[in-house]
């Protein structure tokens, strides 16, 4: 008995001192990460603005698939389209979009940010490439959320990560439906 007393002490000594530990390395890098993370939106914000200068954002959008909502403004401050910050689900879980539209939802540009995707499959979702096979859709055309609605080569870009397309295809039509509903504003 005595034995199984001192093993526990010894365990939980153990514990105590390794929680410590990531407790202190927790307090170094979380403010490294909360600053590389807000990095990564900024630069996700200028590459997808298309040219647009970017006009105030809002978090209060009482859709818990839209995180954020950035108007892009144009040449007469007017609002020229929206970039949104959106939430969506892919194989491995929930996935970040930031995605732009103009005013009659027709995406300009997306990217990938947050994800938990299938390296090698659906990691190439981040690649700014896989992006371009939803320019221009949302507006008067659908985006396209199956395989079958793209072209050959566009749909073998897919292959072995259907679930991560249909995540990110659907994620981004509900941005572009969402735009809609918003038009000049």
């Amino acid at each position: 008995m005595r034995q199984f007393a001192r093993v526990g002490i010894t365990l939980s000594l153990i514990a105590a001192i390794a929680a410590t530990a990531l407790a202190m390395v927790n307090e170094f890098t979380a403010p490294k990460i909360a600053a590389y993370e807000l990095q990564v939106v900024q630069n996700a914000l200028v590459e997808v603005s298309g040219g647009f200068e970017l006009g105030d954002n809002t978090t209060d959008t009482g859709d818990d698939s839209i995180r954020e909502v950035y108007r892009l403004l144009g040449e007469d401050d007017s609002v020229a389209g929206y970039i949104l910050q959106l939430v969506g689900s892919g194989y491995g879980g929930e996935m970040v979009i930031m995605a732009s539209y103009d005013t009659g939802g027709s995406v300009i540009d997306a990217r990938l940010l947050a994800n938990a995707e299938t390296p090698g499959l659906g990691k190439k979702a981040e690649v700014p490439s896989y992006m371009e096979k939803f320019q221009g859709t949302g507006g008067s055309s659908p985006v396209p959320t199956k395989k079958d609605a793209l072209d050959k080569a566009d749909a073998d870009s897919i292959s072995g990560s259907t679930v991560t397309f249909t995540g990110v295809a659907k994620t981004i039509s509900y941005g572009s439906d969402y735009v809609k509903t918003l038009g000049g504003e």
